[in-house]
């Protein structure tokens, strides 16, 4: 069995929390199941339009769907092996404990400010021992070098945590995706502490 398959086959036993299906929680689902995650469970209330597609990871023909939806879809496009739990909702405190709960690792994929500081209060506060890991500033573009990945305790934080969204700094497909990935890549750190390859 070659590296990539042992890995695929590790990672089967886990599962992932990704609150948000924007632009960082599609490319970070898609990215978790090309490597073989075994569930995802998915949450977010928005339908696709298109003006998500230039940086979300959805297709002109699915204008108009759940974006829950259309993200199982694709993720099962990709690899039918991973079990996608999507949930068509806009998280509060009590629906972030129920759906999370049983989940390895959380990623918090919100666009805006509030929703993001509710997510990380409820774990921080309510779920203290699950790893959770934010996206803060990916806006505009460029300026690859100041994106980065630091935690502290269980909250990873991945972005340049500097740059907001605005008329100046658009949100776009580059710098979105490379958060999006540095998430995944960070969830895989956590999962694949305990990995040992054989022979």
């Amino acid at each position: 069995m070659t590296l990539p398959e042992q890995i695929s086959n590790y990672l089967k036993q886990f599962t992932v929390g990704i609150a948000g299906c924007g632009g960082l929680g599609s490319n970070c689902a898609v990215a978790l199941a090309r490597v073989g995650v075994g569930r995802l469970i998915i949450a977010d209330f928005d339908i696709v339009t298109e003006q998500n597609l230039n940086r979300q990871y959805y297709f002109h023909d699915q204008i108009g769907r759940l974006k829950v939806h259309a993200l199982r879809d694709n993720i099962q496009r990709i690899n039918p092996d991973v079990v996608v739990k999507a949930f068509d909702m806009k998280l509060c405190v009590s629906d972030v404990i129920e759906l999370f709960s049983g989940c390895d690792v959380i990623v918090e994929a919100f666009d805006k400010a509030e929703m993001k500081q509710m997510i990380i209060e409820t774990v921080i506060t309510k779920m203290q021992a699950k790893p959770l890991i934010v996206g803060v500033g990916m806006a505009g573009w460029g300026r690859s070098s100041i994106i980065g990945a630091r935690n502290s305790g269980n909250l990873f934080i991945c972005g340049d945590e500097v740059s907001e969204v605005s008329d100046q700094l658009p949100v776009l497909a580059p710098r979105v995706g490379m958060v999006a990935n540095m998430q995944a890549n960070e969830v895989l750190e956590i999962l694949l502490k305990d990995f040992r390859p054989t022979n």
